[in-house]
């Protein structure tokens, strides 16, 4: 890492809204240390360095203390400008039908490494006066996730822990950003077992490139949350603010159940 550019950690960066996030930052002169579990992190973080930044890359699986004790220590004694926290999971299915091992994961990722890892991070910036920590929320935490209970409840607790988290550094230099992007055309929706049987699934998707652009954006700028994305996310993050639960956990149903997804095309 140099001394001249600052430095943003990103996790989840080996594809998907991650990696266009760690695109973004590397074209805006940042360096780079760039996480994720998978082996295409080391692919993902040569593409980068051809932008000319110095990338550092660790693979770990944060959903495990050594993972992320891993990657606090490759940014011990580095000053991080910035931190996106947005390495997720999802499961879709009925509670009753999932396996409780793959809830559980849900849980690992989204919020516990969300926390244990934002502790340090966030207290080194405080104690620095400057830094902005972000997190990859999701439309999803507006509302109750009928087929896909688990992931929904964590992202209401990533959006809520980000937004307080506003509260209580706003007077000390430090930014903290809720990036909420809708249904991304990423590998999710396949890790999540969900890309072939639902409504959600199958149906056409965000950009990741353009939801990076606008959560950059977001994060640079130290805005406190920002919906990310087309406009029809955009509008889905304002229908989220007044509909009732009820009426949000339904139509959650009519996207996630299993079953609903459009039937594929005969060839002719």
């Amino acid at each position: 890492m140099t001394d001249t550019r600052p430095l943003a950690l990103i996790t989840g960066a080996s594809s998907g809204i991650g990696h266009e996030l760690a695109r973004q930052f590397a074209h805006h002169g940042y360096d780079l240390v760039v996480n994720a579990e998978d082996e295409a992190l080391e692919s993902a973080a040569q593409d980068l360095r051809e932008s000319g930044a110095e990338v550092r890359a660790v693979r770990a699986d944060l959903r495990t203390g050594e993972g992320r004790f891993r990657l606090l220590d490759a940014v011990d004694g580095l000053t991080v400008d910035v931190a996106v926290l947005n390495a997720g999971v999802g499961r879709g299915g009925a509670f009753v039908d999932t396996d409780l091992a793959d809830d559980q994961e849900v849980i690992d990722l989204n919020v516990t490494a969300t926390v244990r890892l934002a502790k340090p991070l966030l207290r080194a910036m405080v104690a620095r006066g400057a830094g902005r920590l972000a997190f990859t929320s999701s439309v999803a935490s507006t509302m109750p996730g009928s087929f896909q209970p688990v992931y929904n409840a964590s992202k209401s607790f990533v959006q809520s822990f980000a937004q307080a988290l506003v509260e209580e550094v706003k007077d000390t230099g430090v930014t903290v950003t809720a990036v909420m992007p809708g249904p991304t055309d990423t590998a999710f929706f396949d890790r999540a077992g969900m890309a072939d049987d639902t409504r959600i699934g199958t149906m056409k998707k965000d950009d990741p490139a353009q939801v990076a652009e606008q959560a950059f954006e977001a994060i640079v700028t130290g805005e406190t949350k920002a919906v990310a994305g087309s406009l029809k996310t955009k509008v889905q993050g304002l229908a989220g603010k007044v509909l009732p639960d009820g009426v949000k956990a339904a139509a959650h149903r009519r996207l996630a159940k299993p079953g609903t997804g459009k039937a594929p095309e005969q060839p002719s």
